[in-house]
């Protein structure tokens, strides 16, 4: 089945607010088997909002609703929705008791007028009663065998409401499932990766294979639609088992939770290996990813931050002829960072960057976005030189993901089998 969101408030589409609702409703709705194709927000306006309700029931067989639901004059969502199925309100007793109740509890000395519109209910609507706050949820069932489902907006409201009572529903309308595997992709540009698998994401339907372009990753997501997670599962493993033989050790997890540098400490503890960094443009952006990472103080040893050429001789020796002869970013010069690094702090592995963010600096033979890093590993040096574009932050961005993505490929390359 087709499931559609609207998310009602002037509030969103001024960016007061952040919409987290549209997401985890999406995920929800696809762990359920549903299929969402448009995600619509909406001021609170009546017009409008009639407008993408219509317009979402001419195409959806679901349609969630969040936010709009208050006592607020400018809270339409369900008097809208009344409108647009043409049938009336009516005030509910128990919907009356439950705000009384919410508001006895919480020893209010008055209940104002205006609450009492919350208790206001389409005739013919399934309530969806609101442990955590005034305004109830609730689902409307067309004569076409369209669904209509009105949710509290504050995110504390909606997702209990949805865990405790929508899913079931859901469930009963709609029998199935969808199970998805995420294969994490590093080290491969995003069309070389489409090139690749473009016969799968072409030529199949069950499961699907849908690219996701991350700063220097690309993530690939094999869904699948079944009966039961059993059958999903089945369907979706084959799939992930290809895209792995055709990119080998670019793939880094399968782990939709696993990040890069998550997989390198993990190939880290594994060989018993430890590590240090060392960064020039960077600024410490390297060791702030890998130290994020839980567990990580077992194998990291020591970062140097040497922005400027007098710190690159001091703290990791580089050698002044170097600096001379070939400039801060180079290969050279990234070659001798990561192995000082290495060697004063008697780290197994070090890596290094050195580059040219921007705005200023840059030179014809050397423009702003060019980036050297190294990785020493058993006395031996990897090195990569990169031309990145983008703004400052976007370099920088870049040149980290691509070094941890050098550091585990080095790794590789010394402690496991070539695949």
């Amino acid at each position: 089945m087709i499931a559609e969101l609207i998310s009602v408030g002037t509030e969103i589409l001024l960016g007061n607010i952040v919409n987290t609702n549209a997401a985890y409703l999406s995920e929800k709705l696809a762990v359920l088997g549903y299929s969402v194709y448009f995600q619509t927000t909406v001021g609170d306006n009546e017009e409008r909002l009639a407008m993408a309700i219509s317009a979402a029931l001419s195409r959806s067989d679901v349609v969630i609703l969040s936010g709009g639901l208050g006592p607020t004059e400018d809270d339409l969502t369900k008097e809208t929705a009344a409108k647009v199925l043409g049938i009336e309100c009516y005030e509910d007793k128990q919907v009356k008791e439950a705000i009384t109740t919410y508001f006895n509890k919480r020893k209010a000395k008055e209940v104002t007028e205006n609450n009492w519109k919350q208790a206001m209910v389409p005739e013919g609507a399934r309530i969806l009663f609101n442990e955590n706050g005034t305004a109830p949820g609730l689902i409307l069932d067309t004569k076409e065998e369209k669904h209509l489902i009105l949710l509290p907006g504050p995110p504390g409201e909606l997702k209990p409401m949805f865990e405790n009572q929508v899913m079931k529903y859901l469930g009963e309308i709609n029998p199935g499932t969808i199970y998805s595997q995420m294969v994490k992709i590093h080290g491969v540009g995003e069309s070389a990766v489409e090139t690749i698998v473009k016969d799968l994401i072409d030529g199949q339907n069950n499961p699907t294979v849908a690219p996701y372009a991350k700063t220097g990753e690309v993530h690939l997501r094999v869904t699948a639609r079944a009966d039961t997670k059993k059958e999903a599962k089945k369907l979706v493993q084959p799939v992930c088992a290809e895209i792995k033989s055709r990119f080998g050790n670019a793939v880094y997890t399968t782990d939709e939770k696993e990040t890069l540098e998550e997989s390198i400490v993990k190939l880290l503890k594994k060989h018993d290996l430890t590590l240090a960094t060392a960064e020039s443009c960077t600024g410490g952006l390297l060791a702030g990813r890998l130290v994020n990472v839980p567990g990580v103080s077992d194998v990291f040893q020591q970062g140097f931050v040497t922005y400027s050429n007098k710190a690159k001789r001091k703290l990791l020796d580089v050698s002044k002829s170097t600096l001379k002869k070939y400039g801060a970013v180079s290969k050279q010069t990234a070659k001798e960072m990561a192995a000082g690094a290495a060697i004063l702090t008697g780290a197994d592995v070090a890596v290094s960057i050195t580059g040219l963010a921007g705005p200023d600096g840059a030179t014809k033979e050397k423009p702003v976005g060019m980036v050297c890093m190294s990785c020493y590993i058993k006395e031996k040096n990897f090195t990569k030189e990169y031309n990145f574009t983008g703004n400052r932050q976007k370099i920088r961005e870049n040149s980290v993901v691509y070094a941890l993505s050098l550091l585990r490929h080095s790794i590789l390359e010394n402690y496991e089998t070539k695949k």
